[in-house]
């Protein structure tokens, strides 16, 4: 298993960029004091997809492509910030809706469909994530891989980013923190839908 000793600074790497906070964070919090926890986890899914599905961009070098063709990449950013700006709107729309609170827990399958394609589409929606994963899997791979290499680095990607946001879901979905939220409920959509729009703006402008 030595041959695999380079696997522990990428997860390292990996963790720490995934624990940064950012637009998927701010989404899964504001969606788990608002949703039922089991939707939630859904939207935990489709980060810990979309972010398998970038480490999988990256292993095949595809990230290259973003790098050294400018155009594309624009391409990708403008769409991409436009994703988050329009889910800081649609944040915000609801804001003002009644909240119910007894119905937190009767949800239909379609919606938790919706959670995780919600999660995999935003986690898709930086394209600097594919370079920054393609960065730290360049630094720290050797010349020589062994076996199963990008199978095993997918699945690391996969495993921690479902497990910590599950864990963000998990803690912020309790009665305490919904309660919390319907109490707060304006300024916690505010506050959220502010931090996803500036991302996606700065990742137009940046």
């Amino acid at each position: 298993m030595n041959e695999y000793i380079f696997l522990v600074p990428i997860t390292i790497a990996f963790m720490v960029g995934v624990m940064s906070p950012g637009p998927s964070f701010f989404l899964i919090a504001q969606n788990a004091m608002s949703n039922t926890r089991k939707k939630a986890l859904y939207m935990a899914f489709g980060l810990g997809t979309g972010a398998a599905a970038l480490a999988l961009i990256a292993c095949t070098g595809l990230y290259i492509l973003l790098t050294k063709m400018p155009t594309i990449f624009l391409v990708f950013k403008v769409l991409g910030g436009a994703y988050l700006c329009f889910i800081a709107y649609n944040i915000l729309k609801n804001t003002n809706k009644k909240s119910k609170n007894s119905s937190l827990h009767v949800k239909k399958q379609t919606d938790n469909l919706k959670a995780f394609l919600l999660g995999l589409f935003t986690q898709l929606s930086n394209p600097k994530t594919a370079i920054v994963i393609g960065g730290i899997i360049a630094a720290f791979l050797p010349q020589n891989t062994p076996p199963y290499t990008y199978l095993y680095i997918c699945i690391i990607s996969f495993v921690l980013d479902f497990s910590w946001y599950s864990i963000v879901a998990i803690t912020l979905s309790t009665n305490k923190a919904q309660n919390t939220y319907l109490k707060y409920k304006s300024y916690i959509n505010y506050t959220s839908a502010i931090l996803i729009s500036l991302i996606g703006i700065k990742l137009v402008l940046g």
